[in-house]
């Protein structure tokens, strides 16, 4: 697996750079071999040539690019804006907040009353283009108040087919499995998903969200898969990561955070995450060889998010849904080499419900965000109450919200440079059609 080899170059460097201190101490203990005065054959006295300063190693250039996105300096700025923060305003940072109804003004308050990194829209909170825009501008305003100046998060499912809850709204999107299909014909393929991906997120902004949820990265097993189905893209893992990329790019292009999902992999489970915790007996070397794979090349690709599914994967914790198992995010950062965003599936989902915090356990496993918890005030205040007795470190807590802050600049930054074109609908309608001709 090439994930696996990330960080043996550092390892190589630390032994010798160990080595090279050892050599060094052995140097200076040899007395007047390299530091005292000595006498020259006609009495007089020499001294040791001046000793070379070792150069300062150069600061990293702030501006240099993370593998995920923000630049380095974008980091550093999150990590010293939230460093002041209560636990209060930490808290709110790392929850996307569930929200009820169509008004507007219930989703800003939630947000202006917690500190909320944002909300998501489902189906049950839209109303029609008008609606939608209204919400998204109120957050934004709400999140404003704050004092903080990079945009909230306004995400959405809007994987396509089956998944998609702006139906009637924006353009209508094919499942993914479509793409997938498209993929799996070559090069060609790949260019035209991600045409598409760019102009169907670029519809999105031009709504207002700055977060998509998806792509699906799972590689599914076909019907006896109750809950991904042709949201894969492919029962293949090379065409499913090979898509999984093309969409991520597509994202990217367009100044929109993508988040593949659902990590270690939802597309072999038989029973439904929403209602039970389904259970993946594979060994670790079998999910490697399938699941795993498309998560390797999308992280390799520079995936700025990944979610993390409720499964009870028995290779890494057994019994434990894996969004809220340490061993989880020890696979997806130390394997996998990633250093985004680790957001959690919907934290309302019955797959986590028999933990009464799942928003504190999850943080303390090692998730950055919190999607949609059962009852976001209820989260929050366990959330806080947690930084604030120590049960939840506030370093993990800091971290975690420096990171989304950071990838929120980043989503500014790109946002600012790709403005959104007037005939955005009409573009993702065509470039749609031309993925499907691929397809087909």
């Amino acid at each position: 697996m090439t994930s696996r080899h990330r960080t043996e170059p550092r390892r190589r460097i630390g032994a010798i750079a160990a080595v090279c201190a050892v050599a060094a101490l052995a140097l200076t203990s040899c007395g007047s071999a390299t530091g005292a005065t000595t006498t020259g054959t006609e009495g007089a006295t020499t001294q040791p040539p001046a000793a070379e300063t070792s150069p300062t190693p150069s600061q990293p250039d702030p501006d240099t690019p993370t593998a995920w996105g923000p630049t380095l300096g974008e980091l550093d700025d999150a990590r010293s804006l939230v460093a002041s923060w209560t636990p209060e305003q930490l808290a709110g940072q790392v929850i996307v907040g569930r929200w009820q109804g169509t008004d507007p003004a219930e989703a800003a308050s939630m947000v202006s009353d917690l500190n909320l990194a944002g909300v998501q829209l489902t189906g049950a909170n839209i109303v029609d283009e008008g609606q939608v825009r209204a919400v998204n501008e109120a957050v934004i305003a709400a999140f404003a108040t704050s004092g903080r100046d990079f945009p909230p998060v306004i995400g959405v499912d809007q994987e396509g087919g089956a998944v998609s809850h702006l139906s009637g709204v924006t353009t209508e999107l094919p499942a993914f499995a479509e793409a997938g299909r498209a993929v799996s014909t070559g090069g060609a393929g790949a260019q035209a998903v991600q045409a598409a991906m760019t102009a169907a997120a670029l519809e999105l902004r031009d709504l207002g969200f700055t977060w998509v949820f998806a792509p699906v990265a799972d590689v599914t097993i076909g019907s006896a898969d109750p809950t991904i189905g042709s949201r894969s893209p492919s029962t293949d893992p090379g065409i499913a990561g090979l898509t999984a990329v093309a969409a991520i790019r597509g994202y990217r292009d367009a100044g929109i955070v993508s988040t593949v999902k659902h990590f270690p992999g939802h597309g072999a489970a038989t029973e439904d995450s929403h209602q039970t915790l389904p259970t993946l007996t594979e060994s670790l070397g079998e999910l490697q060889a399938t699941d795993l794979r498309p998560f390797d090349v999308a992280i390799d690709a520079g995936a700025p998010a990944v979610m993390v599914g409720h499964l009870d994967v028995t290779a890494l914790a057994p019994g434990v849904p894996s969004s809220l198992a340490p061993q989880t995010y020890d696979l997806l950062r130390g394997d996998y080499g990633f250093e985004g965003v680790a957001i959690t599936d919907s934290l309302g989902m019955g797959a986590v419900m028999a933990d009464p915090s799942p928003s504190v356990t999850a943080l303390n496993a090692g998730a950055d965000l919190l999607l949609m918890p059962a009852d976001t005030r209820v989260a929050h205040e366990q959330v806080a109450n947690a930084i604030a007795s120590g049960e939840l470190p506030r370093t993990r807590a800091e971290e975690a919200a420096a990171r989304v802050i950071a990838l929120q600049r980043w989503q500014q930054r790109v946002g600012v440079a790709t403005p959104v074109p007037p005939d955005a609908a009409e573009q993702t309608a065509i470039r749609v059609q031309e993925m499907l001709a691929v397809g087909w």
